[in-house]
């Protein structure tokens, strides 16, 4: 799948969240000052190029949905982040969270309890 743009990840976003929707019921749920209706449908079309939704016909009325989950779309750029920013290693991209965030001694403890939970110690 091709990577998609800011404001098309807003409207993946929308979609999610409605399940389903028109044109109209996107541009709803935008933030003032909301786009123009061609706008709107024009990154639905480029969504759908790109597999990322689909849609159902009802007359003229073209009903849209996502075609790809939250989740789907998460790993994928998790993904994608990590290859790219971090080398794929998870060292790497710990050690920037706790570099970049100031994690807080309790945060630390919950993810070692994460961590363990998936590799327990023998």
């Amino acid at each position: 799948m091709e990577p998609i743009s800011h404001s098309e990840e807003n409207i993946m976003r929308i979609l999610w969240d409605l399940g389903e929707g028109v044109v109209h019921d996107i541009i709803e749920k935008l933030p003032e000052p909301k786009p123009p209706y061609t706008t709107v449908s024009s990154i639905v079309r480029l969504l759908e190029k790109k597999g990322f939704i689909d849609h159902k016909a009802y007359g003229k009325t073209y009903v849209y949905f996502p075609a790809i989950t939250r989740k789907q779309y998460a790993r994928r750029s998790f993904s994608d982040l990590m290859k790219h920013y971090f080398q794929g290693s998870p060292k790497n991209i710990v050690s920037f969270m706790m570099e970049e965030n100031n994690l807080k001694p309790d945060e630390i403890d919950d993810l070692k309890q994460l961590i363990d939970s998936y590799y327990p110690k023998s």
